[in-house]
């Protein structure tokens, strides 16, 4: 495979996928690029929305489409933001929805959380087969954002064994331990099994 679409407008998430893919030699194109709508995510879990949103780019490009439905969940909110994580505040504002979990956080004393990422990949818009790989990234909800790297809510993501938040990690050592970069690399090795 030496093209495909990438299932999403998020700025963040595009630069990740294409700093993990380039050492690939796989050209990544964007939806956005391509004139291609954004689909609809009606689901209430991950896998089901990034089926949709592969589906949906793989039929309207003609390529291979990779989407990724991403999330994080915060064990004292029984999960939430969960797959509402891009638009909790009710916009899709990164600002907002650390607001809104730092709000719903206070006097909270279990911060553990978790981020989750499911990879969708599909050869084609009728692949009965789209290679699937999940990840998971554990640590904290922090008290203050903290960090200026990453996007969403990096800046409130504490890592206890690393004494600093993800947006406080560089591009490098985010990939090499996060939810995203584990899913990655899981389809990797899915795709070189093939």
């Amino acid at each position: 495979m030496k093209k495909l679409v990438l299932a999403s407008n998020n700025a963040g998430k595009l630069r990740e996928f294409q700093q993990m893919l380039a050492p690939l030699g796989i050209e990544v194109l964007t939806q956005a690029g391509l004139g291609i709508s954004e689909a609809e995510e009606p689901h209430s879990t991950f896998i089901e929305n990034a089926l949709a949103k592969a589906r949906h780019v793989s039929e309207h490009s003609g390529l291979p489409a990779l989407a990724d439905d991403s999330g994080i969940c915060v064990a004292a909110l029984n999960g939430a933001p969960g797959v509402y994580s891009a638009r909790y505040a009710g916009d899709r504002s990164d600002r907002h929805n650390n607001e809104k979990l730092l709000s719903d956080m206070q006097g909270v004393s279990d911060r553990r959380a978790h981020y989750y990422c499911v990879l969708v990949l599909m050869r084609n818009a009728d692949d009965p087969q789209p290679v699937i790989a999940e990840g998971e990234w554990h640590g904290e909800i922090a008290h203050e954002e903290r960090g200026g790297g990453g996007f969403g809510y990096d800046p409130l993501f504490w890592l206890p064994g690393l004494g600093k938040t993800s947006a406080e990690l560089t591009p490098e050592e985010k990939h090499a331990i996060s939810h995203r970069g584990k899913a990655m690399r899981a389809l990797m090795q899915r795709l070189s099994a093939e």
